[in-house]
Parts: structure tokens; sequence; C-alpha cells
């Protein structure tokens, strides 16, 4: 089951969103997460979510190496909407999540599912639904760093296709796939805009090869 134009506005997104905490996944506006649903408790939530709005929130814990059941999360996650879901014959669920729009999560509920609930305020990230209209972000050096980066982890991209995506499907494309920590996930997702993700975004790709190889220079 598939669903084309996803793009909510603020008014169509819950006030009290059911949240998925993943360590390590990253979801931003425009981009598509697919996820695999095996436990018990998000088989529920998501299930629930296509019975209502469809909408879930990914949000990171705060301490990557914290395995309990209920860790503690960082405040912002971003809400998406299933646009595509696939129940298997084992039981679990395929689903693919696209961004629609960051959220504070202003408090969490009382438990009234087995799946955790938060209060969630869009307010603060509304420009998330503003598609880039103009190239706002250096895309010279956006370009150039990530040729490097292609090149360094022997990787094959069409950078004239990524190209020719508006600067804010680009960088938060780039974001959520390059092989970034946790904490560095977190700091792409809360940068304020589309060009502070971007400086962001080149920065941590600059320092990742020369971290890699102290000899390389990336111009």
């Amino acid at each position: 089951m598939s669903d084309q134009g996803t793009t909510s506005g603020l008014d169509e997104l819950p006030t009290i969103l059911p949240v998925f905490p993943l360590t390590g996944a990253l979801l931003l506006t425009t981009g598509q997460l697919p996820l695999n649903i095996f436990e018990p408790r998000y088989l529920d939530m998501v299930r629930d979510a296509m019975e209502t709005h469809r909408v879930i929130g990914i949000i990171q814990p705060k301490d990557p190496e914290d395995v309990s059941h209920e860790p503690d999360l960082y405040t912002i996650g971003c809400a998406g909407k299933i646009c595509e879901f696939s129940e298997q014959q084992n039981g679990t669920i395929h689903i693919t999540v696209e961004g629609v729009c960051r959220f504070r999560m202003e408090d969490e509920l009382d438990r009234l599912t087995k799946y955790r609930q938060v209060q969630a305020d869009y307010s603060p990230f509304q420009h998330d639904l503003i598609s880039a209209t103009e190239r706002s972000v250096d895309r010279d050096a956006l370009q150039s760093v990530l040729k490097h980066f292609l090149e360094f982890e022997n990787e094959e991209e069409d950078w004239e296709a990524l190209n020719n995506l508006a600067d804010d499907n680009l960088v938060n494309s780039l974001s959520m796939i390059c092989p970034f920590s946790p904490a560095e996930k977190q700091a792409l997702l809360e940068a304020e805009n589309v060009i502070a993700r971007a400086e962001l975004l080149i920065s941590l790709l600059t320092m990742m090869m020369q971290q890699s190889s102290p000899n390389r220079t990336v111009q």
C-alpha cells in the first residue's frame, strides 16, 4: 500500500503524537525513511496510526548506549507520514515514512498504550513546510566535499541528478544517508534552517575524511 503526496499542513498533524525512538535514525522534511517493524508495541503503533492520521514521530534516545525499555529522549524529533505499508507473512510490517515537519516534545503522556506518545509542538518549525524556491546554499562547496567523500567511500552517485534537487531536498537527503554518529545526526536535525544544515553537513563530511585520512586535504 502506498500513498503519494503525503505533505500535510500543521493543522493536519496530530498534537498527540506516537513516537518511535530509534538511535542513529534521522528523518527530515521530504526525506523518506524505510523501517522494518517487528516489536509488538510498535506493530500496535503502526496499525493504530494507519487507522487514523498515519503520522508517527521519529526521535532519538539521548544516550546511544541506553538499552532500557524506555530511554530518555531528545526533545526534538521529526513527524512523518506513512507513505508505504506492507504487512509480511511473518507478522512484521515494512513501512516507509516521509518527513513532514520537526516537532518539539512538550511532554510525554501517561501510558495509555504500549507505545509512547508525546505532546508535540510544531510551531517552532513551521518553515519546514515551505519548499526552497531558490538556491540558497553554497552548492559549489557542497559539490566539492561530496565528490571527495564519495570517492573516499568508493561510492558512485549521480551528482547531476542530485544537483537538480532543490536545496532543502538535497541537503536533507544527504544528511539522512551519510554515515554520521547519533549526536551528529541530532545536530543536523536541530539545525535552524537548510543553510545552517548545509554548512554543518559540509563541516561533518570534511572532518570525517580528515579523521580517517589525516594527510588528506579537501578543497
